[in-house]
């Protein structure tokens, strides 16, 4: 993998799994546009709340050559995998949309 990876986890423990589910989006997004100069995710559990589990939000920003920087958000309740599967695929969104922009405009 070519993308600068920094990953931050905050109030929960860092696990091997949740480590190799990142890199593995990320490689994805190094397919997808072979150009990102960085990747960084934040990864974090808020407290715990009264009726339900801890809710998880996932914080994923890239930087590529010609964007200024694409940032994008996925929340779930109980399952951090699917906050990080719905950051990363908002983020893909939000990069596809960019080049098609970025190719109108050239």
């Amino acid at each position: 993998m070519q993308i600068p990876l920094q990953v931050s986890v905050l109030g929960m423990p860092r696990s091997a799994a949740l480590d190799a589910r990142i890199e593995e989006h990320a490689r994805h997004l190094e397919r997808f546009h072979p150009r990102i100069t960085s990747c960084r995710v934040v990864v974090e559990q808020s407290a715990r709340r009264q009726r339900q589990g801890r809710e998880y939000a996932v914080r994923v920003e890239i930087r590529a050559p010609g964007h200024v920087g694409i940032a994008a958000t996925g929340k779930h309740d109980e399952d951090v995998y699917v906050a990080l599967r719905d950051a990363f695929e908002a983020t893909e969104r939000q990069l596809d949309e960019a080049i098609r922009e970025r190719r109108d405009v050239v």
